[in-house]
């Protein structure tokens, strides 16, 4: 699987600079994507304790999609395919709603996790990344100044 990555992410161009052309995120767009976050972090948690799920489960799976930072040891362009892919709500929300259509606790359960997870890292300005470093996201640059 490593090595998938490594090629898809070895044929991809390059990310332009935090910002694009344009330049930096304008600040007030930069904290409403952060309150989007913050909303999809408080309506995954108070989906999954409406459903009774297992507290212990989430705290032990909530920082698991941060692994998929492990391919970074690979290179920038892997690390941001795979941490980009395990941190968009295109997969995470389809997985959720297909978990539940199917009457699978436990994998509702996860996927309303991964929701969470996803909605804390933009509520906290952490972004998808850009191939150009792991610090330079489409929410900020975080590191520098």
């Amino acid at each position: 699987m490593i090595a998938t990555l490594s090629r898809f992410a070895a044929d991809t161009a390059p990310a332009p600079a935090m910002g694009g052309a344009a330049g930096p995120l304008p600040a007030g767009v930069r904290a409403i994507l952060r309150l989007e976050g913050a909303a999809a972090f408080a309506a995954a948690i108070a989906f999954y304790a409406h459903a009774g799920y297992s507290w212990p489960l989430f705290a032990l799976l909530i920082l698991a999609p941060d692994l998929a930072m492990l391919p970074y040891l690979i290179g920038p362009r892997a690390g941001a395919f795979a941490y980009n892919l395990v941190h968009t709500y295109a997969l995470a929300l389809p997985f959720g709603v297909a978990a539940f259509a199917l009457g699978s606790p436990l994998a509702t359960a996860i996927g309303l996790i991964w929701i969470a997870h996803i909605g804390m890292d933009r509520m906290l300005g952490y972004g998808l990344k850009y191939t150009s470093g792991f610090g330079d996201t489409h929410l900020s640059l975080f590191g520098k100044k």
